[in-house]
């Protein structure tokens, strides 16, 4: 299975916060394919430099030394994400959406306003 984090996820999961068992298990299971979206990275950097949220260390560093695997962000992806409905107005939900849904994935997230996408979502 393919897993793609949403940016509360991965910062849950760095903290070393609990999220829910199944997708405790589904992210921690050698058998799976765990993702964090560069627009995931951007986001929390662009939060940083405003002063919205305070990071520890460096993401990407962090994200790899976690064992976890970037998606880089690709022309399809933001075309893709583009032509979606208006359902979610942020655009790095939306990219998120996109990825998730070109490559496979399933998004591990706690924000219901993603199920008015057809994506997978595991609850996180």
């Amino acid at each position: 299975m393919r897993l793609l984090l949403d940016s509360h996820v991965l910062l849950w999961l760095l903290a070393g916060d609990p999220i829910a068992p199944a997708a405790a298990r589904a992210v921690e299971s050698l058998d799976n394919e765990v993702w964090v979206s560069v627009a995931t990275i951007w986001e929390l950097e662009i939060k940083q430099a405003i002063g919205k949220l305070e990071l520890d260390d460096d993401l990407v560093a962090a994200a790899l030394g976690a064992g976890l695997d970037l998606l880089e962000i690709r022309s399809e992806h933001v075309v893709h994400a583009a032509r979606l409905p208006m359902h979610h107005r942020d655009p790095f939900d939306r990219l998120l959406v996109a990825q998730a849904t070109l490559e496979g994935a399933a998004i591990v997230t706690r924000d219901a306003a993603l199920r008015s996408y057809q994506v997978t979502l595991l609850d996180a």
